[in-house]
């Protein structure tokens, strides 16, 4: 059985560290906040639930308690963070599968940019896609928080996957200017128009694959 073990353990010598722990062994997660395959966790709807319901993160305890077959596979089984650091990520026929499948569907959380992530944290590394994922964290809060009239959070967080990051500020900052005096309802509309029409000349898909 698997132990989340938050931070301050003094005696391991760890800070600032998530620490998973079984049969006497202990494992650093250092980055909660990615998915095992690829995914950003901090662009999921679930990321931004308040209460019992909200997800920390594909390496969290929420998550290692529902289960998944690469928490399993990876953090319980080999004890690495990610597929590729895997041995076997080459000819794994499972992470092909759900790459595969990531090409055309999402499930919950938008699938488009799981290639793109991949690429990018095997050409640039993890740090450097961290920082940049917190950079679209902040732009998607900001859209919550301004925003979001109750139904908008899946549409934001999708938006905040797929635009570039320059894109998104462009966007957002128009939204801010565009909707100033106006109620919660209203200003969700005309954020709504930016981002749609965007979208539309990109030729980006604002909506989840099924």
């Amino acid at each position: 059985m698997w132990l989340l073990l938050r931070e301050g353990i003094k005696d391991l010598n760890y800070d600032k560290a998530d620490l998973y722990v079984t049969q006497g062994m202990v494992m650093r997660i250092l980055y909660p906040e990615i998915g095992i395959c690829g995914l950003s966790c901090r662009l999921c709807p679930m990321y931004h639930i308040e209460g019992k319901s909200k997800c920390g993160g594909c390496k969290s305890e929420f998550r290692m308690a529902a289960g998944c077959p690469f928490i399993t596979c990876a953090i319980k089984r080999k004890e690495i963070e990610f597929c590729w650091d895997c041995t076997e990520h080459k000819i794994c026929g499972k992470w092909r599968k759900h790459r595969e499948a990531g090409k055309e569907h999402d499930s919950f959380k938008c699938y488009q940019k799981l290639e793109d992530n991949i690429s990018f944290i095997q050409e640039n590394g993890i740090s450097e896609f961290e920082r940049l994922q917190k950079m679209r964290e902040k732009l998607l809060k900001e859209m919550l928080q301004d925003f979001n009239e109750g139904r908008s959070k899946r549409h934001y967080c999708i938006a905040a996957t797929v635009f570039e990051i320059d894109e998104l500020r462009k966007l957002l900052n128009g939204g801010i200017e565009q909707s100033k005096g106006l109620g919660i309802k209203e200003k969700s509309k005309v954020l709504h128009s930016l981002l749609d029409s965007a979208a539309k000349k990109k030729n980006y898909l604002l909506k989840l694959r099924k």
